[in-house]
Parts: structure tokens; C-alpha cells; sequence
């Protein structure tokens, strides 16, 4: 402590800048509780079993229908989005040559897909899957686009986690004989599962959060849809419900099952993080 002291009183502008870290961790922590706090107050006490039923009609708002067309979108678009991105960052680390061509227009490609607006996805998703291809509004048109959205969030948060792992492990394999290919999938791929699932977390989130793309791919039909149907996400059905005005109250409890759902994929994005990192250590 009188040694934090003697460095503050030495240099002035450490502790100025650990009281602005500090409270710009504060901060972040503040919006947060606020945001939950509000969704939680406005929406708990509207939540009731009538808000799971199977149907849901104009008199009787059920969000059920659109909780399972959210977890096909999500089990689709990572199914979709997941090895294509992965495997695209193992290449850019661990194959191609550092500084090539190839590297430099994957990582602009990467770079201008992660800064376009949902709403473009959504135009591209409705000329090419719906109208193109013959998907109609459907899941498919649906979880393609999606697809596409988050490759760059996997893309750049899977090669950010293989470039983290030291060179001393693909040595140490090298040495034991294992080749390439067994390097990166027994030791190189364990190793970066965080920063990997860190970027499906987030992947989750767009997906989970996302409206205006799916409007014009998926539409805003509240049933439970088929792969070739018509179908709207949990985030959709909650915007059509605060732009009509009609079912406030739904809209604020269907708040709630959003958050509750998105906290519940990630959860379970993380066990099987964790299960498949224990499960190689153990290896």
C-alpha cells in the first residue's frame, strides 16, 4: 500500500488513470444492471401461462412458436456458419503464409462483411435465397443470411484464438512425429476452445438479437414453422408487437424470454466448451 502511494505521489497521472479505469468499469457494469433491471421490472410481472401456448392468435399473444423458430435459426446458422469459419481461420493461421495475398483479401473480405448494416444482409438474403434459389420466406432463407452475418464474428475471434497459442505446443507435437493435420486438431485446437466459443457467444447474440434482416428472409408469420416455412424469431415477434401498440405488456414479457433464452444459450455454449476442453485434457 505505501509503495502505491510513493508511485501515485511520484507519478501524479497513475492514479488519475486508474480512477478513470476504474470507473469506466463501473460504468459499464451500471448500464448493464440498468438495462436487465428495466427489461426485469417491465416484463416479469406480465409473464403468464398463456404466454406459452401452442397457438398464438391477435386476442392471445403466445410466444412459444417463436422460441422454437429461434432455436432453429440458431442450430442452423452455426451448423451453417461454424466449421466454415473455423476451418477458414485454421487456414489463415496455421496454413497460409504470413503476409500472402490470400491472407490480406480474406481479412478485408472479413473486415467489410463484419461493417455492413443488417439490413443489407437482408435485401442480399431476399434476392438471392428467397427469390434467387425458390426458398420463399422461410427458417432456411432465414438461417442462411444469418449464416453469413456471423461468419466474420467467428472468423476473427477463432483466428485471434489460434494466433494465442504458443508456438512451444505445435513444437513440442512436431517433435513427438505427430504431422500438421494432428497438431492442429489434437493440440492446437483444445488449446484456443475459449477464444473459439467466446466468438459463438457472440454469434449467438446477433442471431438471438436479430430483426431487421430476417423480416425480409424469414418473415413475421407467428406459428411454429417448418425449414420451408414462413416463420418469425423471438426478437421479431417482440418488435411486431411494440410497433402495433396493441400488446405492450406482451412485448415487455417477451423481453424477458429473450434474455432469459439468450442467457441460456450461452450457458450452454459455455458447458460444452468446457466439457470438450476437460475431455482433450484428459486425452
Amino acid at each position: 500500500m505505501e509503495q502505491q502511494l510513493k508511485t501515485y505521489k511520484a507519478h501524479p497521472l497513475s492514479l488519475v488513470l486508474k480512477i478513470l479505469v476504474w470507473a469506466a468499469a463501473a460504468l459499464t457494469v451500471a448500464v448493464f444492471l440498468i438495462l436487465v433491471g428495466y427489461i426485469l421490472v417491465r416484463g416479469v410481472p406480465y409473464l403468464s401461462t398463456g404466454l406459452f401456448k401452442t397457438t398464438s392468435t391477435v386476442d392471445e399473444v403466445s410466444v412459444l412458436p417463436s422460441i422454437v423458430n429461434t432455436l432453429k435459426m440458431v442450430g442452423i446458422a452455426l451448423l451453417v456458419a461454424g466449421p466454415l469459419g473455423i476451418f477458414s481461420a485454421i487456414y489463415l493461421v496455421e496454413y497460409a503464409k504470413k503476409g500472402s495475398k490470400v491472407v490480406k483479401v480474406v481479412g478485408l473480405a472479413t473486415q467489410t462483411l463484419s461493417g455492413i448494416p443488417s439490413i443489407i444482409y437482408g435485401i442480399f438474403g431476399s434476392m438471392f435465397f428467397v427469390t434467387t434459389l425458390a426458398w420463399r420466406l422461410s427458417i432456411l432463407s432465414g438461417a442462411f443470411t444469418l449464416a453469413i452475418m456471423i461468419l466474420p464474428i467467428i472468423i476473427t475471434s477463432s483466428e485471434e484464438a489460434l494466433k494465442s497459442v504458443s508456438d512451444s505446443f505445435r513444437e513440442g507435437s512436431f517433435g513427438l512425429g505427430a504431422g500438421k493435420l494432428r497438431t492442429v486438431f489434437v493440440v492446437v485446437l483444445p488449446s484456443a476452445i475459449s477464444g473459439i466459443l467466446s466468438g459463438i457467444i457472440l454469434a449467438i447474440g446477433r442471431i438471438v438479437g436479430e430483426t431487421a434482416a430476417l423480416i425480409f428472409t424469414a418473415g413475421t408469420i407467428t406459428k411454429f414453422a417448418g425449414l420451408s416455412d414462413s416463420g418469425s424469431t423471438l426478437a421479431v415477434q417482440m418488435y411486431n408487437l411494440s410497433n402495433e401498440g396493441l400488446h405492450m405488456n406482451e412485448a415487455s414479457a417477451s423481453a424477458v424470454v429473450l434474455l432469459v433464452t439468450v442467457i441460456l444459450l450461452n450457458s450452454l455454449a459455455s458447458f460444452v466448451g468446457n466439457r470438450i476442453k476437460k475431455s482433450s485434457g484428459e486425452q
